[in-house]
């Protein structure tokens, strides 16, 4: 198979990690009788820098043809002086995202072994757990109007009925992959917003007689998602919602560094990135956790290009990386980020 991307590093440790998860790539490449074909372009503030905005013309073309993106990390202190859409993150990340309309971000939370230990719980509360949170990506407060006038600012929270409907499918379709539970949370209590989603699961529960469901308020899930972490399954919820809890979810690792993320779309196009930032203040320096990306890459091999087999390759190789302290210093080791990139290579 030809596997045809677009690459798009990024700023800070973006270029560091991404060189890493593109060693991998190719030692996968050349193991499964593979070719690659990835196309590199700017984003962000490396693009404002080279092409004075976010998110060029030919940046996007790519990534829409291909349908796969490989993204590293976006925004920067350097960067912060700017406003709105002119930003880094808004002017790329969103527009991304809205015009590819990849409306279902996935992240997992299941704690390697190797790594329980430095997580803030109990081994006994973390043991066992593998949960996915289903956040939906496009809607929500983050896309509606906002802007200041003179009583004050505002941002304007809206879904549609349709926009529940298609990402509520997408969690009870993974739902029934894995141990058929979906955890529904919103702010019914409060939110009209949150109420029309409560209704419009519900609904869409009925379709799914197999998979069992709660709804939970989502202060209710902040709690419940450090006590109870082993009980969920597939974790439903709305932007800003998801946006938090995924954040919080990440400690239950052990550490930010090891979690990929993917944004997809209906059919097999996605975006696939860590879910850490660009963190300025070790680029360059050999210092940043490749993990993440390596394995957000076996994602896109599987979620876009059906390659399950290639991508379980990677995770084991990552998991053998762990288990034997071949990592950066942040996980207990001593190896630098193309150091941990081509001991992953070798073991794909």
């Amino acid at each position: 198979m030809n596997i045809n991307f677009t690459y798009i590093p990024g700023d800070g440790i973006g270029p560091e990690v991404g060189d890493a998860a593109m060693t991998v790539l190719e030692a996968m490449t050349a193991k499964f009788g593979h070719s690659l074909e990835a196309e590199f372009h700017l984003v962000g503030g490396a693009a404002i820098d080279a092409k004075g905005e976010p998110l060029p013309a030919e940046t996007f073309d790519s990534c829409k043809r291909t349908g796969a993106i490989l993204l590293g990390a976006v925004g920067g202190p350097k960067w912060d002086h700017l406003k709105g859409a002119d930003r880094p993150e808004l002017g790329s990340l969103l527009p991304l995202r809205k015009n590819l309309n990849l409306y279902a971000n996935i992240r997992p939370c299941k704690p390697f072994p190797a790594l329980i230990d430095k997580a803030p719980l109990k081994r006994e509360r973390l043991e066992g757990t593998d949960f996915v949170v289903m956040r939906e990506l496009t809607g929500g407060i983050y896309f509606g109007d906002k802007g200041r006038d003179e009583s004050g600012a505002f941002d304007v929270c809206r879904y549609s009925e349709s926009e529940v409907r298609r990402i509520a499918v997408k969690a009870f379709d993974l739902a029934m992959t894995r141990k058929k539970k979906v955890t529904s949370v919103d702010k019914s209590n409060v939110l009209e917003t949150s109420r029309l989603w409560r209704e419009v699961v519900i609904e869409v529960a009925k379709d799914y007689p197999e998979v069992e469901v709660e709804h939970l308020l989502v202060d209710a899930m902040t709690m419940h998602m450090l006590t109870y972490a082993q009980d969920y399954d597939v974790i439903l919820t709305e932007n800003m919602f998801g946006d938090i809890l995924t954040d919080e979810a990440s400690v239950l690792c052990g550490s930010m560094g090891v979690i990929p993320s993917a944004s997809v779309s209906d059919g097999k196009t996605g975006m696939y990135e860590p879910i850490h930032g660009s963190a300025p203040d070790i680029a360059g320096q050999g210092k940043a956790n490749p993990l993440a990306m390596i394995l957000s890459a076996a994602w896109m091999l599987r979620l876009s290009f059906g390659l399950d087999k290639e991508a379980a390759a990677i995770e084991c190789a990552v998991e053998a990386a762990l288990e034997a302290r071949q990592t950066t210093g942040d996980l207990g080791g001593k190896l630098n980020t193309s150091d941990v990139g081509d001991w992953i290579a070798r073991n794909v």
